[in-house]
């Protein structure tokens, strides 16, 4: 959380097409905080995607001949990824040789693996971490979700969207397990002339 992730993403993307290359990119349909099918960075920055469920297959939608028409494959929100999923987008970039590039974060609320997250974490050729700061000043690698008072929830699903009932905070593995409380400092952002 808080990592940049969907910013890394829309530059890669960025990228690939200021070259005049065409990129495929997905995101989860689970996350429909700005729309469904939208990728949106905390920065701001906004595009629209094509969106995957537990269902989709990505083996099928490249096998159908569009494989040739991409240069890159971005996946944001990929610990929602099936581990079907995550096969098929290895064999995908194995089979086609279409580079495949995915953002998400490796475990929920209580410090639990997501799915999706430990099979690219098993299957991918290279990881590049994107890091966040805690609210000490050290490296963040949880994300507990919290109520609007900064309570530590400790029960419910896995998947819980950031909303109006919740919402997530980077923590070190030290502050993590220390307090169930934690402090929500938002900035109030304001532009000058």
């Amino acid at each position: 959380m808080n990592a940049g992730k969907s910013t890394a993403l829309l530059q890669v993307a960025h990228n690939y097409e200021e070259l005049g290359r065409d990129v495929a990119i997905f995101t989860s349909h689970l996350d429909d905080r700005f729309g469904s099918g939208q990728i949106t960075s905390r920065l701001g920055l906004q595009r629209r995607a094509a969106t995957f469920d537990a269902k989709f297959d990505f083996l099928d939608a490249f096998q159908s001949g569009s494989a040739g028409e991409f240069a890159c494959i971005l996946v944001d929100e990929a610990q929602f990824l099936t581990r079907e999923q995550v096969r098929q987008l290895h064999q995908v970039a194995h089979v086609y040789g279409i580079p495949v590039i995915c953002y998400g974060i490796r475990s929920d609320f209580l410090g639990e693996p997501f799915p999706g997250a430990a099979y690219l974490l098993t299957l991918a050729d290279s990881l590049e971490e994107l890091k966040t700061v805690c609210v000490c000043g050290r490296k963040a690698t949880m994300n507990p979700r919290v109520d609007a008072c900064g309570n530590r929830i400790m029960l419910g699903e896995q998947i819980g969207i950031e909303g109006e009932q919740h919402q997530y905070v980077s923590l070190c593995g030290a502050c993590f397990y220390k307090d169930h409380r934690v402090e929500i400092k938002r900035r109030d952002v304001r532009q000058t002339a």
